[in-house]
């Protein structure tokens, strides 16, 4: 999936969409790639001179890649995150790099709410470990949001 394809599945919008590309294997492992902007709003006071991606914003950049796992599901739905866990940044990420996203389901559970979704996902630049974690989140119907 390209960008624009992406868009018809996750709500996100510019500036806060972050992944570009994805593709879905035959193993069901999301494989997303966004590549950091030099003007990027999250560099640009993190730190002037010397800008790094926040640590957050990565741990978003793979939320997003995660929600792609049940892109089919999505419609109709909001996706929530619900938590983070186990969370290691392992290298820094600067504008330029390319990073690269395998996402993986792990579980997921129904509740009164909707649905829970439990993954884990990696962000590695060039092949080095960037950040990994588990990441869950739910998705709600848009309805119910207030």
């Amino acid at each position: 999936m390209n960008k624009e394809e992406i868009k018809h599945f996750l709500p996100h919008r510019e500036p806060m969409l972050l992944i570009e590309e994805a593709t879905i294997d035959e193993e069901g492992a999301a494989h997303c790639t966004y590549r950091i902007k030099e003007d990027e709003f999250f560099t640009r006071g993190h730190f002037p001179g010397n800008p790094v991606v926040p640590g957050v914003i990565q741990c978003e950049i793979m939320a997003q890649s995660c929600a792609i796992l049940v892109k089919d599901e999505i419609p109709g739905n909001m996706t929530l995150y619900a938590g983070m866990d186990k969370i290691r940044f392992k290298n820094m990420v600067r504008p330029g790099d390319l990073c690269q996203i395998t996402a993986k389901l792990l579980n997921r559970r129904d509740s009164p709410t909707g649905k829970i979704f439990f993954c884990s996902a990696v962000l590695k630049v060039d092949g080095k470990l960037c950040c990994k974690g588990e990441l869950s989140f739910a998705l709600v119907p848009k309805g119910d949001i207030q």
